[in-house]
């Protein structure tokens, strides 16, 4: 089983290889091969995850080189439950932007199984370093996802993303570089028993590099004061881009998650818990922020783009807390979330298409095709991310309020997002109108619009001139929403023994440092030798 752990993002990677080289100029052929990749990564997630249910977590050492000294790879329950996540988004976007989106550029379906492979290697790494080279192929795939059609206003926000993310990266170096030079290792489990054994006298140092990783991790996580790129860039680009955007932001929180409850957590000794103190007041701003955002939305892409600042900021008040009930409600959370903003971007798209030259403006306009339809889309999505009974963004925040309850600031937190919920619903309310009840009242006025859902003088046109693909993708992840709200019995036991697995320090240090750990060709280590390199990997290191 181990061998397959490295197959969601070898897959991935040589798939994008094969649609450059042998497919770069067809683009039905193109289309056929990213589908079947997607759900061939799926179907590995799936088994993946089913593995790791049963017991981990697992490591896959490249080269067959043993931890610290060679690049690993784990699967436990938290990485699983995020690559099926991301396995499962990943289809429902490529089908969306299968419709007839991906002719608007070049190179979107090779684009996006790079970003494939950033996103589920950094979700696998157990290396610090790696996480950083990950990140980096994560990015430079989703530069060119983000300016896919180009225009102006792209361009605009695909420099404020690329210029935002080049300076992340210098600190995400300068980071890892200050870690090692005290620890003399990246590897995470090294780390979580090298950290605590580092004399005060470096400790200064590796805070330092602490702290960096975090303000990289809570720049990709959006949190307030470093949030301000996600409304441009996520309303600015296509909607497939931003819908797969969705997973990215979770990747810093995952991020957060990994390296701030494994490596510097409760037994990280005098760098214990580092970041905790940043976590939860930034949240609380952040959920805060969203809302006013989402409340002076002037188009349906920023609305959503603020409802995603919002939903990041009720997820990392839970993760925040740094305990199994907080990471159990996070985890439930971070699903839903994901699944509701992606439905939100792509409806967007749709509604943008068919509304002519008034696109997603938050004004009205002349009637559109299917207009009940994608009301009723709207409504729902709209439900989830305000977290309004009974779907499942209430049962999150009702878990998120439950987790928060024993905290001395629980009475502020409690304020903040049940306000917040009620800012967001009158958000969506307006929106709604505007969008699908001030058409029906008629919008004479705008009749020079134009409409490409519709006929001269605002009626609608048939729903057979509007592909089908795009709106089976926002049923889809809408129906998984309902789905995860029908199983929130089942499912919250079963991501209450994941976050007792990912706060489990020493059992993933032992998987990835075990004395077994020895060559497997001829001339290998002994037994013995294997034993004394696990020594070495977890004594402090010379300096």
């Amino acid at each position: 089983m181990s061998q397959w752990i490295i197959a969601p993002v070898i897959l991935p990677a040589m798939t994008a290889a094969f649609l450059l080289l042998a497919l770069r100029h067809h683009l039905g052929p193109q289309r056929l091969a990213s589908i079947a990749a997607t759900v061939a990564l799926l179907a590995v997630s799936l088994f993946l995850y089913d593995k790791a249910a049963a017991g981990g977590p697992f490591p896959y050492r490249l080269g067959d080189w043993p931890a610290p000294f060679g690049i690993v790879l784990v699967l436990d329950k938290l990485s699983a439950t995020m690559l099926v996540l991301t396995a499962v988004l990943a289809l429902c976007v490529v089908l969306y932007a299968s419709a007839g989106w991906d002719r608007r550029g070049r190179h979107f379906h090779p684009l996006f199984q790079f970003q494939l492979m950033g996103i589920n290697g950094a979700f696998l790494t157990g290396d610090v370093f790696n996480l950083f080279v990950f990140f980096e192929v994560m990015l430079i795939a989703s530069y060119g996802l983000m300016l896919h059609g180009g225009g102006a206003q792209r361009l605009k926000a695909g420099f404020q993303y690329v210029a935002i993310n080049l300076v992340a990266s210098t600190l995400f170096l300068i980071g890892v570089g200050l870690i090692y030079s005290v620890t003399g290792t990246l590897n995470m489990a090294h780390l979580a028993v090298v950290v605590p054994q580092v004399p005060a006298a470096d400790q200064a140092i590796l805070k330092t590099g602490a702290l960096l990783l975090f303000l990289v991790f809570a720049t990709k996580a959006a949190l307030v004061p470093l949030h301000w790129w996600l409304p441009a860039t996520y309303a600015g680009t296509s909607a497939p881009a931003a819908a797969m955007f969705m997973i990215m932001t979770k990747v810093g929180t995952y991020a957060i998650l990994r390296v701030y409850g494994l490596v510097f957590g409760a037994e990280a000794g005098a760098l214990a818990e580092v970041a905790v103190p940043f976590v939860l007041p930034a949240a609380v701003v952040t959920l805060a922020f969203g809302a006013v955002g989402l409340l002076g939305a002037r188009t349906l892409r920023d609305l959503a783009a603020f409802a995603i600042v919002a939903s990041m900021g009720t997820l990392l008040i839970a993760i925040g807390l740094f305990d199994v009930p907080g990471i159990t409600a996070g985890l439930y959370y971070l699903v839903h979330s994901t699944l509701a903003g992606a439905a939100l971007f792509l409806l967007a798209g749709i509604i943008a298409l068919r509304r002519g030259a008034m696109a997603d403006r938050l004004a009205p306009a002349p009637a559109m095709a299917q207009e009940d339809l994608l009301g009723g889309l709207f409504f729902l999505a709209a439900l989830a991310l305000v977290g309004l009974p009974p779907l499942s963004g209430f049962l999150g925040k009702v878990l998120i309020l439950q987790a928060v309850e024993g905290t001395p600031s629980w009475p502020a937190i409690w304020t903040v997002i049940l306000v917040t919920s009620l800012v967001m619903t009158l958000g969506f309310a307006r929106a709604g109108s505007v969008l699908f009840w001030a058409s029906r009242d008629g919008a004479e006025g705008e009749a020079d619009a134009g409409s490409a859902g519709g006929k001269a003088g605002g009626a609608p046109s048939p729903a057979a001139e509007h592909p089908v693909l795009p709106v089976i993708a926002v049923i889809a992840l809408l129906a998984l929403t309902v789905g995860w709200t029908v199983a929130a019995g089942p499912i919250t036991h079963t991501l209450a023994g994941t976050a007792v697995e990912a706060l489990d320090r020493t059992a993933y240090v032992r998987a990835v440092l075990a004395p077994e750990t020895r060559f497997a060709h001829d001339g290998g280590t002994t037994a013995r030798e294997g034993e004394a390199a696990s020594r070495s990997a977890t004594a402090e290191p010379e300096r």
